[in-house]
């Protein structure tokens, strides 16, 4: 089957039901006997995708190792497809680069940090679900993140990832040439999301616009970084326009993540806690025990939504 299509099947009603695969936008591949994925170190030379991931159909992504090791555990419970204490094997103990785990349809990747290293992984990824044969993929980045005029520990469901001048695009140099992409999410998506927010009725949930930076100090306008070149005023002034674009929060992986599932036709969003209000400061100043708390957040909200999804609710 070619890349990018879909195939009809009739379900037990006689009822006629499009599966969504994954679209590779490389015609290289195909005439490759063997793709190594060198960060994961995993093959389809050495690995058998379609028996150890055809089943998946939620991958969540994140940046900690220990992070996604954990969600795994927590969805384990909440599916009832594990125990409490359970361990639950890296996938990728073949290299350091990345972790991943697996339980049931769902798949928790770490990504590291920055636009790089989540680009390198999410290559190799939406290979390794091709290879598979999955379809009908919901990806979602779990992560944290520098509020906008929010209170600590609210989460934001991107709507559009946004460049450091507000843009919703990410530009990349591709063969010495600028080339632009864009970086909307699935707008659905992100509805749903809010709505299983509304139904756990936790914490504070917006929707609104991400801002992806390629850097945690100069390019987020901080004051506590070794090198800093403008003043206060300057700062304040400049997230505040952020503010008034749509901006709610910052991070460093967005907007590759979008234009990369776009391309690839993968239904995909974008779930952040923040961890302080950047108009009241830079350091992230809250207690070891407030900022545990805050990062489950993404994870139940994702959580409530896989079992949302798969009628377990």
């Amino acid at each position: 089957m070619a890349p990018g299509s879909s195939n009809e099947k009739n379900t037990d009603d006689g009822q006629a039901s499009k599966e969504n695969f994954i679209h590779l936008c490389n015609p290289h591949l195909e005439k490759m006997k063997e793709d190594i994925l060198y960060h994961f170190a995993l093959g389809t030379g050495t690995h058998d995708f379609p028996s150890l991931f055809g089943d998946v159909k939620f991958v969540c992504v994140g940046g900690s190792p220990s992070r996604m090791k954990a969600f795994i555990a927590y969805i384990a419970e909440e599916l009832g497809l594990g125990t409490p204490g359970c361990d639950y094997p890296n996938i990728c103990a073949g290299t350091d680069r990345y972790a991943m785990y697996k339980v049931g349809p769902v798949l928790s990747v770490s990504h590291g940090m920055g636009i790089p290293s989540i680009s390198i992984m999410l290559h190799e990824l939406i290979k390794l679900l091709y290879h598979a044969k999955c379809s009908d993929i919901t990806i979602i980045r779990i992560g944290t993140s520098g509020g906008i005029g929010l209170k600590p520990g609210s989460v934001v469901i991107t709507r559009q990832s946004v460049d450091a001048t507000f843009k919703p695009q990410l530009e990349q140099v591709v063969l010495g040439r600028t080339v632009i992409r864009s970086t909307n999410l699935d707008e659905q998506l992100a509805k749903d999301l809010m709505q299983c927010s509304k139904e756990i009725g936790q914490f504070n949930t917006v929707i609104g616009n991400t801002m992806c930076t390629l850097d945690f100090y100069e390019g987020q306008g901080r004051l506590d970084g070794a090198i800093c070149l403008y003043d206060e005023e300057e700062k304040l002034q400049y997230l505040k326009n952020a503010y008034e674009s749509g901006v709610r929060n910052i991070e460093m992986e967005s907007s590759v993540f979008a234009a990369m599932c776009n391309l690839s036709g993968l239904k995909a969003a974008v779930v952040c806690v923040t961890l302080l209000n950047r108009l009241e400061g830079d350091q992230i100043s809250s207690p070891h025990d407030v900022l545990v708390e805050y990062q489950k957040r993404p994870q139940k909200l994702v959580g409530y939504f896989i079992k949302k999804s798969l009628g377990k609710v």
